[in-house]
């Protein structure tokens, strides 16, 4: 069932759908540098993934042989609170037609991109794979949640019932070239990024941040999710899903310093303790792939550095107000 040289067929046609989001976009970064340059791709625009007869007319005509499936609807608390349906919907829609497709038509191997908010509110930190289906799943993202753990029981469903070679990765908290940058929308790392560049620039004494600073979390570069996912495509078959983490923590004050120096913000940091705090702490355990042989490479620091270049030369040189 496994096909181990994913990396040396460099004439196979890889399909990655969501090239476009930052995780997609770091895929086509990795396999370009790989070598494997035929690679299928198409916008929102020009495939909707919901489209059951749309896509598969796209998978006769393109015939991939791998597919890495990125593509999803995403967003943060508000958004998943705000449109239930929709990140229900629309994700279970985008991986039943494509995964449903990909066995049609026979794709070699296919990667599952899921999330860790898979795992239950109060799994075990850190978080094993194990702990899929164990308790209840925080209710603010449940929608999307849900959807995820459906793409992994489908990829499993295909493998056990139709012999197909589809496998499932769950990275961490991502931060990276591509990322979001709206306050409202954003994660911690771009939004602490923008919000201490502005104040850089506005000469402002002190930097407002939520909660108390205590929680713990890990923070993955976009570019070392990529390199987990090739090497997965390469050696990984089976039915797990498989976590992709830096296997380490810090604070969200620890950040935040870290983040003041990236920047150069020399004001303080006032954390308001009347805003939640989330999960004490949200780690995953990243045996399998480190058995497996890979671990991440880029420092959290060096990460930092790059990302906030990166926000500077693609947003705030175009925005008002930052």
């Amino acid at each position: 069932m496994a096909n181990m040289s994913f990396l040396q067929d460099t004439t196979a046609r890889v399909y990655v759908a969501g090239h476009r989001g930052m995780v997609g976009a770091a895929v086509l970064r990795a396999l370009d540098a790989a070598g494997l340059t035929q690679v299928v791709t198409r916008s929102s625009a020009e495939l909707d993934l919901r489209d059951q007869a749309a896509v598969n007319a796209f998978f006769d005509a393109e015939r991939p042989d791998y597919v890495v499936l990125a593509a999803a609807r995403v967003g943060g608390i508000v958004a998943n609170d705000s449109y239930p349906a929709d990140f229900l919907y629309d994700n279970l829609a985008i991986e039943s037609n494509v995964i449903h497709a990909a066995y049609r038509v026979g794709v070699t191997k296919l990667l599952f991109l899921g999330s860790t908010c898979i795992y239950p509110k109060l799994a075990p930190q850190p978080m094993p794979e194990d702990a899929l289906l164990t308790g209840p799943l925080e209710p603010t993202n449940q929608w999307y949640a849900v959807a995820k753990i459906a793409g992994i029981k489908l990829c499993q469903a295909y493998r056990r019932q139709h012999g197909c070679d589809f496998i499932s990765a769950m990275p961490t908290n991502l931060y990276g070239p591509g990322d979001n940058y709206d306050l409202e929308t954003s994660h911690v790392v771009p939004a602490m990024l923008r919000k201490m560049h502005a104040a850089k620039l506005a000469g402002e004494s002190s930097v407002s941040l939520w909660g108390t600073g205590t929680p713990r979390r890990e923070f993955l570069h976009v570019d070392d999710l990529a390199d987990a996912l090739l090497f997965l495509m390469d050696v990984y078959s089976g039915e797990s899903p498989v976590n992709v983490g830096v296997g380490e923590d810090l604070t969200i004050r620890e950040l935040a310093e870290m983040v003041r120096r990236v920047v150069g913000f020399d004001g303080e940091l006032a954390f308001d303790p009347s805003m939640p705090d989330g999960t004490p702490r949200k780690l995953v355990d990243t045996r399998m792939i480190n058995g497996l042989g890979w671990r991440a490479r880029i420092p959290l620091e060096a990460g930092l550095e790059q990302a906030y270049r990166w926000f500077v030369g693609h947003v705030a040189s175009g925005a008002r107000g930052v």
